[in-house]
């Protein structure tokens, strides 16, 4: 099991739900963590839960699809702390519909936000990685990765393409000592999916759960690494 002290990790959408979960467990081992998200006052909250706990914290408020901030979060990140080991790429948001109307203006939103931001931040620390010859990119996907849920539109789509995404980059910088691991979750109740009409919560997952599957990887020796999506779900259907 690697030791977490003194690594940094970078958490995009880190201010609630999936991301905050993470941001927290990554701390309570020591790791530096930069979290980072479109709205400042949810970051500012966790920020302030993890520095109450003694952990070290940033927050670097802005939108993984815009290439400006992007470059601002790792600059900051690195000014602040130095390097970037560990990227968990968590940012995202629901939108769906049916390919024959839906809305263009989703669509473009939703891509940008759970593809092109991906991509962004990827392409952003893969240079410091390949040099170091070390790092972890872990990319927070969906069962709508995996299966092809009518109506689920750019969501669906845009998932599918994250997996895609990691296989290249893991492929292109295994080589350099870079894993790139995606986790496919099933139901998390977040902020977003919490009000979902029929969802028992009881039958859900919850962040922690995902934030354990991370630890869990970026505690793995360097040399191993999981070869395809990892789906994690609850065995019992949380739709009534």
């Amino acid at each position: 099991m690697l030791d977490l002290i003194g690594k940094v990790a970078i958490i995009t959408g880190g201010g609630t739900g999936i991301g905050q979960g993470i941001a927290l467990r990554l701390s309570q081992q020591g790791c530096k963590v930069v979290l980072n998200g479109r709205r400042r006052v949810p970051l500012d909250r966790t920020l302030q839960e993890i520095s109450a706990r003694g952990g070290e914290c940033l927050a670097v408020a802005g939108d993984v699809s815009l290439e400006e901030d992007v470059a601002r979060l790792l600059e900051t990140t690195q000014n602040t702390f130095g390097q970037v080991d560990i990227l968990i790429n968590n940012a995202g948001i629901d939108g769906g519909g049916y390919i024959h109307d839906h809305d263009v203006q989703t669509w473009d939103q939703v891509l940008a936000t759970n593809l092109r931001g991906p991509f962004l931040t990827a392409r952003a620390v893969l240079p410091m990685m390949r040099e170091r010859k070390q790092g972890h990119i872990i990319n927070i996907s969906s069962e709508s990765g995996l299966e092809y849920y009518q109506g689920n539109g750019a969501y669906g789509v845009a998932k599918h393409a994250l997996n895609a995404l990691g296989e290249f980059i893991q492929r292109e910088n295994q080589d350099f000592g870079i894993r790139v691991d995606t986790i496919c979750p099933g139901m998390v109740v977040t902020e977003m999916t919490k009000e979902s009409s029929g969802l028992d919560h009881s039958k859900c997952l919850y962040p922690e759960d995902i934030a354990e599957l991370v630890l869990w990887l970026v505690t793995r020796r360097v040399n191993i690494k999981i070869g395809t999506p990892v789906l994690i779900q609850t065995m019992e259907n949380p739709w009534h």
